[in-house]
């Protein structure tokens, strides 16, 4: 599973952007600041750095320079400054992309996952019984197989993938898979969803062994 490292100081947007990449499958952590992000990395690093120009403490410019120069790892600018100055100055320092707000999630997602591909970085296979999820390609095979599931169920495995032992109630599995994008998901799109990606992955859809229902609480996988 990739590691990424957000670096932002916007309450709303450190919880909505960190759901939505824990959802598509990153681990992120959050820093608010120049000082906060080179203690996380000294202590575990990152695959990638999501990094904006205007943090609580120092700025995005000098913690990309930091970084940089102490860690092989790529940097994308994430940030409202989107004039020319900021945009060179950012890859002048080693930014490996720059991506103005207000931005796509989804193009970010395929900016992030480019990144990761071109760097080599990023723990990408994840296995769940026969079912192998390559995080980064996004894309799940069983038995070398590749199961062709939509982007609805891919999320809804990756979901999965991050909270393996814990119990997910129907409530926190909604929340977590919502598509901020506009798609609309509710209850009864919940259930068909979990029934149609059992059968891709399941052996026995009907006696399911990987996604497993704990009776009157939720779902959940070891």
């Amino acid at each position: 599973m990739s590691k990424i490292l957000l670096v932002e100081d916007d309450k709303s947007i450190i919880k909505n952007l960190t759901e939505f990449l824990s959802a598509e499958g990153f681990q992120v952590r959050c820093a608010s600041g120049q000082t906060e992000a080179l203690r996380q990395l000294a202590e575990e690093t990152a695959d990638l750095v999501l990094l904006d120009i205007s943090l609580a403490e120092g700025n995005g410019f000098s913690a990309c320079s930091a970084i940089k120069s102490e860690y092989k790892i790529p940097v994308i600018f994430l940030t409202a400054s989107g004039d020319e100055f900021s945009t060179v100055a950012a890859f002048d320092l080693g930014a490996d992309d720059y991506i103005p707000k207000p931005f796509r999630p989804r193009e970010l997602v395929s900016r992030i996952k480019n990144i990761l591909r071109l760097t080599g970085g990023g723990d990408t296979l994840s296995k769940i019984g026969d079912v192998t999820v390559n995080t980064v390609k996004g894309t799940a095979s069983k038995n070398g197989q590749e199961l062709y599931l939509s982007a609805l169920e891919y999320r809804l495995l990756l979901v999965f993938l991050n909270n393996r032992g814990a119990v997910l109630s129907r409530g926190a599995l909604l929340e977590s898979i919502w598509d901020i994008a506009g798609e609309f998901v509710n209850d009864n799109t919940l259930t068909v969803y979990i029934k149609r990606l059992r059968e891709k992955i399941e052996d026995e859809p009907q006696n399911p062994t990987i996604i497993k229902t704990v009776r009157g609480i939720g779902y959940k996988i070891d």
